[in-house]
């Protein structure tokens, strides 16, 4: 059962990286272009893993995903498996570390693929991006890709100065997101599992408190405030928002079941027993499970039109229903490994190393 996961995981990593390796020459130019339209595509073809929409069609260049894949692929590597097979595979890997590591200076779409909070399609630099690079950066510098059976030419190096540089930007942003951004909840991710990116204590405590004082809702978390994304007065026939027109969706965004999942990794991670069991049984209010009682997290919970005045008025007081995707698979991937890690045995090997000198 084991190798079977783990070769579906060396399987997986080794199709995102072909489809990224099948770019190369875009690679290439951005190091020295810095022009989004010469980024990397965030999305491909999972049966072919060639392209599926053009360079301007799409917020490519997104920073946060290329250094997520990195900080797997670090982790991966350390931890046994092999992912990268050639010589000519390592020195892709080195050029993506090239690829995220002004991270710090390069304005990018974020992890919600539409760049500024009126989806002008302005890129901004971003916290939860510039996190992640720094975590990529750090896990991967010095990395022998080859692992045990390795040497000097299989090896990654990262120039010191861009990790330091990162984290000295992100200091300095926290607790905001970005320029549009006041606060959002792609922090989270950023703040511990999986990035662990943010060193200051106090700065981890003041983004995850107002996160949950400014986003938080009996469904999950809202994006960022003023989010109109799937909200009852979206209108869905155009991508873009007017400025006046974000105080429209105040009190109405969409909650995100997923940011109960994060919480509940966080406090598993720094063994918070009590939050621990908040967030369990709020994961297990917004599941829905299916006729053969397999529980799925939808995307988001939506407050329904005729309700969105009552709202407005009173925060938090409507039911909502859920809408999007059923399940997402991001945030069902995110459940099922909180719900591993929250088991007793598991929990307590996190508090026994956590404990640990």
């Amino acid at each position: 059962m084991s190798f079977n996961l783990f070769e579906s995981v060396v399987k997986l990593m080794r199709g995102l990286l072909r489809c990224m390796m099948m770019q190369v020459n875009k690679l290439e130019k951005f190091k020295y272009s810095q022009n989004k339209t010469d980024a990397l595509h965030a999305k491909y073809c999972s049966l072919t893993g060639k392209t599926v929409v053009g360079d301007t069609q799409w917020g490519h260049l997104q920073i946060d995903a290329t250094s997520l894949y990195l900080l797997m692929l670090a982790q991966i590597t350390a931890s046994g498996l092999q992912i990268v097979y050639t010589l000519d595979e390592v020195s892709f890997v080195q050029n993506l570390v090239f690829y995220i590591e002004s991270a710090y200076r390069t304005p990018d779409y974020g992890i919600w693929e539409r760049g500024d909070k009126t989806n002008h399609g302005y890129p901004e630099l971003n916290s939860s991006s510039i996190g992640m690079a720094k975590a990529a950066l750090e896990a991967i510098n010095e990395l022998d890709l080859f692992g045990s059976r390795g040497g000097p030419h299989s090896v990654v190096h990262v120039l010191p100065d861009e990790a330091q540089q990162c984290q000295a930007i992100l200091h300095s942003m926290l607790p905001r997101e970005s320029n549009s951004k006041e606060i959002d909840a792609a922090l989270l991710s950023i703040l511990s599992f999986p990035a662990f990116a943010v060193d200051d204590t106090r700065i981890i405590e003041e983004t995850k408190n107002m996160i949950k004082e400014k986003l938080q809702g009996k469904y999950g978390c809202a994006r960022f405030l003023r989010d109109g994304h799937w909200t009852a007065k979206e209108d869905r026939n155009r991508l873009h928002y007017e400025p006046w027109e974000l105080q429209v969706f105040e009190h109405i965004e969409c909650q995100w079941p997923m940011f109960f999942a994060y919480l509940l990794l966080d406090a598993a991670f720094f063994n918070n027993k009590e939050e621990v069991q908040l967030y369990s049984k709020l994961m297990d209010t917004v599941i829905i499970k299916s006729e053969e009682g397999i529980p799925y997290v939808p995307e988001m919970y939506v407050v329904p039109n005729e309700k969105v005045e009552l709202e407005k008025k009173k925060p938090q007081s409507q039911e909502r229903h859920a809408i999007g995707k059923l399940p997402q698979l991001w945030g069902e991937s995110l459940y099922i490994l909180a719900k591993l890690i929250t088991e007793v045995c598991i929990f307590s090997l996190i508090k026994l190393s956590i404990s640990s000198p």
